[in-house]
């Protein structure tokens, strides 16, 4: 009986240790299809940002700070500020305040955080038959290009950038006709590859110019005015308004882009030794 016991004890004993082997697989099974099935971080974000290499930069370190999975969609702010408006993003890395308010006001967005700035610069063709080389007023430089009938190729696409050149034209005073002004519909590296081809005026971000200004015959020659200011906020989409986004990794990118690492990293990034964008967060 002893013996009989004893053997009853080692076999429950044994089928113990193998139950427990079996509850620890399936906990690190779950834990690793949970990693697997995570849902990524959808940033809508500008063609800016993109075009500069900025988000390439940023994206490994973010990930590797938080664990999660930044899925980057390039846009103009317009588009991107849509795609939140209708739930199919997460987070919006964007630049053009006004339209920033009005879609948090809205009640699409919440948690607005500025993040970096930038400017906005005139290029051309170097022999600059519009003579505005050296100009560090916006609204001249409009109106030698306009006088002049100098063709000037514009994003035409509702960005921010675009958003920015319409606001010009109105407060020069002068509306653009098609006979000079064109209308590409089209992200900032295009447009400025077709003003190249062109020989044409057109106004682009710093960031995005000093990353394809190599490529192109085109100079820059009009720039610093105040009302060339650009600056750029994250937003995450509202999740009372959208339950399904995935609101915990939009937070996470926000909280990393503006924390000291986040910002460091953006104040890193540079071309040819230039300072594409100046992160701002840190001070707010």
């Amino acid at each position: 009986k002893i013996q009989k016991d004893s053997q009853k004890e080692m076999k429950y004993k044994s089928g113990f240790m193998i139950h427990k082997k079996y509850i620890v697989a399936v906990i690190l099974y779950i834990l690793s299809a949970g990693s697997i099935l995570a849902e990524p971080v959808r940033l809508a974000t500008t063609t800016s940002t993109d075009n500069s290499g900025l988000i390439r930069e940023l994206l490994p370190y973010f990930e590797k700070k938080t664990g999660n999975e930044l899925l980057v969609i390039s846009a103009g702010t317009g588009q991107a500020l849509r795609m939140g408006q209708d739930g199919n993003v997460d987070v919006l890395l964007v630049h053009e305040p006004a339209a920033e308010k009005r879609f948090v006001e809205a009640g699409f967005g919440v948690n607005r955080r500025t993040v970096m700035f930038n400017d906005f610069v005139f290029v051309g063709p170097e022999s600059d038959p519009a003579g505005v080389m050296g100009q560090r007023d916006a609204i001249n430089t409009l109106k030698k290009i306009a006088i002049g009938k100098h063709i000037f190729i514009s994003r035409g696409d509702d960005s921010g950038t675009h958003k920015k050149e319409l606001f010009l034209w109105e407060k020069a005073g002068l509306k653009p006709h098609k006979s000079w002004y064109r209308e590409a519909g089209l992200g900032m590296g295009r447009v400025l590859q077709i003003a190249d081809e062109l020989n044409a005026y057109t106004i682009s971000d710093r960031g995005t110019w000093l990353a394809f200004k190599s490529k192109l015959s085109l100079k820059l020659l009009a720039e610093g005015d105040t009302e060339l200011h650009n600056p750029y906020s994250i937003i995450a989409v509202n999740p009372a308004r959208y339950p399904g986004i995935n609101y915990l990794g939009a937070m996470s990118l926000i909280e990393w882009i503006t924390s000291v690492e986040g910002q460091e990293k953006i104040s890193n990034f540079r071309i040819n030794g230039q300072l594409l964008f100046t992160p701002v967060a840190v001070n707010n």
